[in-house]
């Protein structure tokens, strides 16, 4: 089996398992006692912490261990926010970050504070210039992750990070998906990450609190790790996450060249070998390892059970693979192709035959999912009609990738300056018509209430 799905969860690296198997009979003691095995303890986690503090590139006292990734975001966006009241209640965002800061800016707005959403270009990338103008006299923070989970886009951090300083806003980075490959550049004011997504254990994750950024932890007080973390230390899975970190970075400019070359042929390759794919993310600017494709008219669900049973683990922000029927934000905020998404996020050590494998794999796959998806459609009534000169396909009660599909089978049917209308009551036509006009050449005009649903116009043009 190959495993790419990294970006989700790492592989456990196998200095972390050596780590955690050692620190077991060392690291079980309270660090906060003073005898013999509370002082070994300490030791342990005052060695993690400084080893994690060098790799952030911050002073051991600033750094401080939570349950998650997750934890550390809330931690950090609610005690910035708390420390920082009396300027104000607004909080910057961009669109495409992890759920976990989104889901705590929706928090703030539901207490009665407010908050603005960055929009990012179609490679899923912010503009510096676009978080200038949203900082405000009352913004109490500001935050951007540094790279995308599931796109690998890198963003502008460093240079969003010098327009928040310039006014006096601190910035707080989502490091997650990037730490494992290096230091955040830039005057930024909070960071958190996740020790999963290097290698390490499940349940660590890093709050980074810059000296000198006012910082009020909330929630009842707790005498360890400096109060921004309740409960005991997990010092064994702590040990690990450090000891992963250190050993990732190590080789991390070696492995980032090799997983860089394999992204690169999957990139270019999976356009020579799948007819309608559109590739996301930015092209130069992305992680080593993670690759994005979306292919036309394939339900995401059906595809990615295929790659599983030819031996290979992917994810997927397709509307068809999740339980809300709804697109990933990410895709959305990008305003890309979202059927039949596929992300590969390759792990340290993947073989380069393993790649060649699912490019052979993969044309199987998705003309085995069309063929299958393509035989449904057309069953029963028919979905066309002429209304007023214009087409109407009738996709309601139809799931991705149906309209889009029903869309593409009577687009030749109409003249050149002819209209096709689609009603759709699927999220996930607002996103996948407009990209399959991009990727076909043809003019979405735009959108409509309807009776049931929305109307979707698109003038056929090519």
């Amino acid at each position: 089996m190959s495993y790419f799905d990294a970006a989700s969860s790492a592989p456990l690296h196998p200095v972390a398992r050596q780590a955690l198997l050692a620190s077991l009979d060392e690291g079980w003691a309270d660090p906060a006692r003073l005898y013999r095995e509370g002082r070994r303890a300490r030791m342990l986690l005052d060695a993690a912490r400084e080893a994690a503090a060098e790799a952030v590139g911050c002073r051991p006292d600033e750094l401080v261990f939570t349950s998650s990734g997750t934890r550390a975001v809330h931690t950090g966006i609610a005690g910035a926010l708390a420390g920082r009241r009396r300027v104000g209640r607004h909080l910057i965002v961009s669109a495409v970050e992890h759920s976990s800061v989104l889901h705590s800016a929706e928090a703030l707005v539901a207490e009665g504070g407010s908050s603005t959403e960055v929009p990012v270009d179609r490679t899923g990338a912010v503009s510096v210039a676009a978080y200038a103008d949203a900082l405000r006299s009352d913004t109490a923070l500001a935050c951007l992750q540094s790279a995308n989970h599931e796109v690998g886009t890198v963003q502008p951090v460093a240079e969003v990070a010098e327009a928040c300083r310039a006014v006096g806003v601190p910035l707080l980075v989502d490091a997650a998906q990037s730490l494992g490959w290096g230091r955040v550049e830039g005057a930024w004011s909070l960071l958190t990450a996740s020790a999963h997504k290097w290698g390490g254990p499940a349940g660590v994750g890093l709050l980074v609190v810059r000296k000198g950024v006012r910082f009020a932890a909330q929630g009842p007080v707790d005498e360890r790790e400096s109060g921004r973390a309740a409960g005991f230390e997990n010092i064994p899975a702590v040990v690990a996450a450090a000891a992963s970190l250190r050993a990732v970075r190590a080789e991390a400019v070696q492995e980032a060249v090799r997983l860089r070359e394999l992204t690169e042929r999957i990139r270019a390759r999976v356009r020579q070998v799948v007819p309608g794919v559109e590739v996301v993310g930015d092209p130069v600017r992305r992680l080593p390892g993670i690759v994005t494709f979306s292919c036309l008219y394939v339900d995401g669900e059906t595809l990615l059970h295929e790659l599983d049973r030819e031996g290979f683990s992917v994810s997927s922000g397709s509307s068809c693979t999740s339980s809300t029927l709804t697109p990933s934000h990410v895709l959305k905020a990008m305003r890309v192709l979202s059927e039949g998404n596929v992300r590969v996020s390759l792990p340290p050590g993947t073989a380069e035959e393993d790649v060649e494998r699912f490019l052979a794999v993969l044309p199987g796959a998705v003309a085995g999912v069309r063929e299958k998806v393509g035989a449904e459609v057309g069953t029963g009534a028919p979905v066309a009609v002429v209304q007023e000169d214009v087409l109407v396909v009738d996709a309601l009660g139809r799931r991705c990738p149906i309209p889009v599909i029903e869309l593409a089978k009577v687009i030749g049917d109409v003249p050149v300056g002819g209209s096709v209308r689609v009603l759709s009551d699927d999220e996930a036509a607002r996103l996948d018509i407009p990209a399959w006009c991009e990727m076909r050449g043809q003019e979405y005009v735009g959108e409509e209430p309807a009776d049931r649903g929305t109307a979707y116009l698109v003038r056929r043009i090519a």
